[in-house]
């Protein structure tokens, strides 16, 4: 089984109900693409975007079912409104609330338990990737991030450079390559299904660059911040995922 193509869209803490209009424009647009479409949109418009009939994810799930954890949203709790998956391990989570490695395998634990697709994101930042780590620091988080419990059906990895993430950089295609090679290499010797993992790559993926990424091996799509927020930016990235 070939690994599913997924152009998913991180919409971040961006959109309100006035934005779903987007969705609109994009489901009108490509009504039937040759790749998986995903939307990630703030918690607040979950429910509302399930309801469009596009694929609805949430961008983080605590690891607990239930309980005292006030602001914090159960992965079951995302199901019931109509999720299919939840990003996890995001590098703006593992910074911004010093989310670990193990907190990620927990979180997606939950979500499988949810029967949600957890997308677990790993990534260098730019002074480990100067070290000469890159490879080192994406061996461990996925050792780390991805639970034993993982399989091709509920788990999809993103890898997203820190350093690229909505800085407009972008790596070379080689250095893409590399890491996705090494992924894929990671989870082939884990799991007996780890050649079907669908693999994405994410940081700075524009609509002038996706045919190229797209081109390189073990890239099964993409995981888009900023261009997955309008219609006219996020289609040709599904047109070019539906092509390669």
């Amino acid at each position: 089984m070939a690994p599913r193509k997924l152009a998913a869209g991180n919409w971040k803490m961006n959109g309100t109900l006035t934005s779903l209009a987007e969705i609109d424009r994009l489901l009108a647009d490509h009504p039937a693409p040759g790749c998986d479409v995903l939307i990630c949109p703030p918690a607040t418009l979950v429910q509302a975007m399930a309801a469009k009939g596009i694929a609805t994810g949430g961008q983080d799930c605590h690891a607990k079912a239930s309980g005292a954890h006030t602001g914090d949203i159960a992965a079951a709790q995302l199901r019931d409104a109509g999720a299919s998956h939840v990003i996890l391990g995001h590098s703006e989570r593992r910074t911004d609330h010093a989310e670990t490695d193990a907190q990620v395998a927990a979180k997606a634990v939950a979500a499988h338990e949810a029967g949600l697709i957890a997308v677990i994101c790993v990534g260098e930042t730019e002074a480990q990737r100067d070290a000469g780590e890159t490879l080192d620091v994406i061996s461990a988080q996925l050792a780390g991030s991805v639970p034993d419990c993982a399989t091709a059906a509920n788990t999809v990895i993103a890898y997203e450079p820190v350093w690229a993430i909505g800085t407009g950089r972008t790596p070379t295609s080689g250095q893409i390559a590399e890491v996705h090679a090494l992924m894929r290499d990671r989870l082939s010797a884990r799991f007996a299904d780890g050649a079907d993992f669908a693999l994405l790559y994410g940081g700075s993926v524009k609509p002038g660059n996706a045919a190229e990424i797209f081109a390189i091996p073990h890239v099964s799509g993409a995981l888009v911040g900023g261009a997955s927020l309008k219609a006219a930016d996020f289609g040709p990235i599904i047109v070019a995922l539906s092509a390669a």
